[in-house]
C-alpha cells in the first residue's frame, strides 16, 4: 500500500443502489428495502450510516446510489443528523465499477484510504463486533490484503455463498483457499462441517491496491472508472459520475472482477448478528416473535397460528389455523406466501412485471423531493390525490396542457403562485388552478403542509407536467 496520506481511519463506502424486489410489495422499483424501517423505526440505509458513524474510527462516507434515490438518500441522512458524500451512479453497471468509481473519488479525496464496502441492505445487530472485525480487517489491508467478512454460520443455508478459509495470516486473517458459489442443502451443510463461511459481499481494502488488483484483471473498467469520476459534475450538491466514462465500464460484480481472481484476497471470520435480509423469511428471523413463532409488522391477530409472518400497512391481517407463512398487506397489493419459500420472490415479481408493472414500480404513496403524493380515488376525467410538502419544500413553476385542479388545505399553510397573483392559504381554504395556467406550491411553514387535489381534465397522467423552473432540476 502507498503510505502517502495514509490515515487511520477508515472510509466506509455504502452501495446503496439495488432494486429490492425479493421484499416486495413492501420494496419496489420507486422505494428499495433499503430505505425502508423492515425491524424498527430506521431503514437498513440509516442503520448502515449509523453503523459508521463514529469518527474516532471511520472517515466521512461515501455513498453510492442511483439517481432516482438522490433525494431519499438525501432526506434519509438528514434525519440521523449524518453527512456524507453522494455519488451517483448514470446507470446500473453492478458492484464492480459502483466499488471502483468510488475507491478513486476516495483516492482523489483521501489519498489511498483504507475503505470497507457495505451494502446499505445489510443488517448488523452487534455494533461493537462489527467495528472490532474493521479495525482488525483494515490491518490487513494495510499490509496488501483484500477482506472479506465471512460469517461464521448457524445454519446450511443455500441462499448465500461460500468461503473456503486457508491459511492463518495473523490474528483472526486468513487467506481464502477458494470461493464457492450458492450450494444445495446437503453441500451446504457439507461446507459447515468443514469450516466454510457464508460469503458477506463486504470487503476492506485499500484503495489503490483494489483498483491496481482490479486493472490486472479488467484494465478497461478502471480506465473508466477513473475517467468518470475525473469528469464527474455537482448537482445540488451530489457527486455526477459522467455517463459517457461509466458507460464505459463492464457490468459486473466485484466478486467476479477481483475476489475470486486476486492472490491478495484474505477473510475474517465473523459473527457479528449479520443478515442480508433477503427474503421476508428472514425478515422473520430477525423480527421478536410470540410463543407461537408468530412475528407482526401493523395490525395483525394470530389465532391457532404458528411460525408465520404478517405485515401491514393499513387493513387488519388476521391468521387462523395456519402456519408457516407470509402475509404481506400494502396499500394496493397483498402478498400469501410459504415462509420457506420466499427466497424465490424474485420469479413472483418477473411475473408481475407482465402482467401488472404499475405495483413493481412504486408505492401508492410516491415520494418525491419536496414531499409525497397519494391517489385516493379516481375516474374518467377526475383524480383525487392526497399532497405533502414538507416544511420549506417547493414544487416546479409548472403548467398541465389537459387539466385543471383545485387545492384544499387540510393542515399548515400553502402558498400559491397562479400567473403573476402569489396568495397564502391556511387550513380550509382552497384554490383554482385553470387549465394551462402556470402554477407553482410551496410550504412556508413550520409543519407539513397537507393538502387535497382534485384534477379534472381529458387526461391526468403524471407526463402532462411541462416544468418551467425546478429546485431539484428535474426535466
Amino acid at each position: 500500500m502507498n503510505q502517502t496520506a495514509q490515515s487511520d481511519r477508515i472510509v466506509p463506502l455504502v452501495m446503496c443502489g439495488g432494486a429490492g424486489t425479493r421484499l416486495w410489495p413492501s420494496s419496489r422499483e420507486g422505494r428499495p428495502k433499503q430505505f425502508l424501517p423492515l425491524l424498527g423505526s430506521r431503514s437498513t440505509f440509516q442503520e448502515t450510516m449509523l453503523r459508521v458513524a463514529d469518527a474516532a474510527v471511520f472517515a466521512r462516507s461515501i455513498i453510492i446510489t442511483n439517481t432516482q434515490y438522490r433525494f431519499i438518500v438525501k432526506d434519509q441522512l438528514s434525519e440521523i443528523g449524518v453527512e456524507a458524500d453522494i455519488m451517483l451512479e448514470p446507470m446500473r453497471r453492478d458492484s464492480g465499477p459502483a466499488i471502483a468509481a468510488g475507491a478513486v473519488f476516495a483516492s482523489r479525496r483521501d489519498g489511498n484510504p483504507v475503505m470497507v464496502a457495505l451494502a446499505a441492505d445489510h443488517v448488523v445487530t452487534d455494533k461493537s463486533a462489527f467495528v472490532t472485525a474493521c479495525r482488525e480487517a483494515s490491518g490487513a489491508a494495510r499490509e496488501g490484503r483484500i477482506v472479506t467478512f465471512g460469517v461464521k454460520p448457524d445454519r446450511s443455508a443455500t441462499e448465500y455463498g461460500y468461503i473456503c478459509p486457508g491459511a492463518k495470516l495473523h490474528g483472526d486473517i486468513f487467506t481464502v483457499e477458494r470461493f464457492v458459489e450458492k450450494p444445495d442443502a446437503k453441500t451446504a451443510q457439507s461446507y459447515i462441517e468443514q469450516g466454510y463461511l457464508w460469503n458477506s459481499g463486504n470487503f476492506v481494502f485499500a484503495a489503490e491496491d483494489l483498483l491496481a488488483e482490479y486493472s490486472a484483471f479488467e484494465a478497461a473498467t478502471v480506465t473508466a472508472a477513473k475517467a468518470a469520476v475525473d469528469a464527474a459534475g455537482n448537482d445540488l450538491g451530489f457527486i455526477t459520475i459522467d455517463p459517457e466514462g461509466f458507460g464505459r465500464a463492464k457490468p459486473t460484480s466485484i466478486d467476479y472482477a477481483v475476489m475470486e481472481k486476486t492472490k491478495r484476497a484474505a477473510v475474517i471470520p465473523v459473527s457479528y448478528g449479520w443478515s442480508d435480509v433477503g427474503s421476508w423469511h428472514a425478515v422473520w428471523e430477525l423480527s421478536q416473535r410470540d410463543e407461537n413463532g408468530n412475528a407482526a409488522q401493523g395490525n395483525a391477530v394470530f389465532v391457532d397460528t404458528k411460525n408465520s409472518f404478517a405485515s401491514s400497512e393499513k387493513p387488519l391481517i388476521a391468521l387462523f389455523g395456519v402456519q408457516d407463512l407470509v402475509v404481506v398487506a400494502s396499500e394496493d397489493a397483498v402478498l400469501i406466501a410459504d415462509r420457506k419459500n420466499t427466497a424465490e420472490m424474485k420469479r413472483l415479481v418477473q411475473t408481475l412485471k407482465e402482467v401488472a408493472p404499475a405495483v413493481t414500480e412504486d408505492h401508492i404513496r410516491v415520494h418525491r423531493p419536496w414531499g409525497n403524493y397519494q391517489s385516493l380515488d379516481n375516474g374518467d376525467r377526475y383524480q383525487v390525490k392526497r399532497i405533502v410538502v414538507k416544511k420549506g419544500g417547493r414544487l416546479s413553476l409548472q403548467y398541465h396542457n389537459h387539466r385543471a385542479e383545485h387545492w384544499v388545505v387540510v393542515r399548515g399553510t400553502a402558498r400559491v403562485t397562479i400567473g403573476d397573483q402569489v396568495t397564502t392559504l391556511h387550513e380550509n381554504q382552497s384554490i383554482y388552478i385553470p387549465l394551462g395556467q402556470p402554477h407553482r406550491l410551496e410550504n412556508p411553514g413550520k409543519i407539513d403542509l397537507e393538502l387535497i387535489e382534485v384534477q379534472t381534465g381529458s387526461y391526468l397522467g403524471e407526463d402532462d407536467i411541462v416544468r418551467i423552473e425546478d429546485d431539484y432540476r428535474r426535466s
